[in-house]
Parts: structure tokens; C-alpha cells; sequence
């Protein structure tokens, strides 16, 4: 009975460990998406992600999370909030016409299916 007990001690700490971890790093995740820092982007692209995306608009917000955290372990994706004011310049540049959309190279995407997204991020 006392073996149960500290089991269900354990467990229990164990699942608050885990709710506080997965509590603030969605807190984080959340505040990255906000920022609306201003992207300068390297002449050579090629091999990074360009992630555009805008922090007020519900269908970047839908996939962003997915997104940040397969960068967490590739660091290849560039976030561009086109909220930013000097961010805007890539809309003619990128020829953009909807958020959010992924270019790799000579691939491009404007959506939210995960599929075609991964086709475009490389998983």
C-alpha cells in the first residue's frame, strides 16, 4: 500500500512537472510569433526556409506552432512577421499575395495543409 502511494506521489508530480513545461513553452511560442522584429535577409536564401506569416491572422497562427518547434531542432526557417511596417518590402520581392506562405528555393506554398508544408520544410 505505501509502494501505491509513492507511485501515485510520483506520477502525479510528474504530470504537474510536464503541464508547467508544456504551459510556458507555449507562452513562449506565443510571444516569438508576436515579435515584429525586422528580418534582413541574406542575398543567398537558398537553403533557409522563409517563413511569411502575419501574428494577427488565424491561419498562421494555426500552423506557426508546428513550424517553430521543427525549427527548434533544424534552425533552417526565417520567420518574417509582415506586421512589421519594414518588412513589407518583401511582398514585391517574394511577389506575395497571402499569408502564410513558405518559399524554399524554387518551391513555394500559401496554405495550411501540413502535407505541403512539410514537402516545403523538408520533413
Amino acid at each position: 500500500m505505501i509502494l501505491i502511494k509513492k507511485i501515485s506521489k510520483a506520477l502525479a508530480i510528474i504530470v504537474v512537472v510536464i503541464a508547467v513545461v508544456s504551459f510556458a513553452g507555449h507562452s513562449y511560442v506565443n510571444h516569438v510569433e508576436k515579435e515584429q522584429r525586422v528580418v534582413k535577409l541574406k542575398t543567398n536564401q537558398s537553403k533557409q526556409v522563409l517563413f511569411f506569416y502575419r501574428d494577427d491572422c488565424p491561419d498562421c497562427q494555426s500552423i506557426f506552432h508546428q513550424i517553430y518547434w521543427r525549427n527548434v531542432i533544424s534552425h533552417d526557417i526565417v520567420f518574417i512577421n509582415m506586421n512589421q511596417a519594414k518588412n513589407r518590402k518583401y511582398i514585391a520581392k517574394y511577389q506575395l499575395t497571402s499569408v502564410p506562405t513558405l518559399i524554399h528555393g524554387n518551391q513555394r506554398y500559401s496554405g495550411t495543409n501540413m502535407k505541403k508544408i512539410k514537402q516545403i520544410i523538408g520533413d
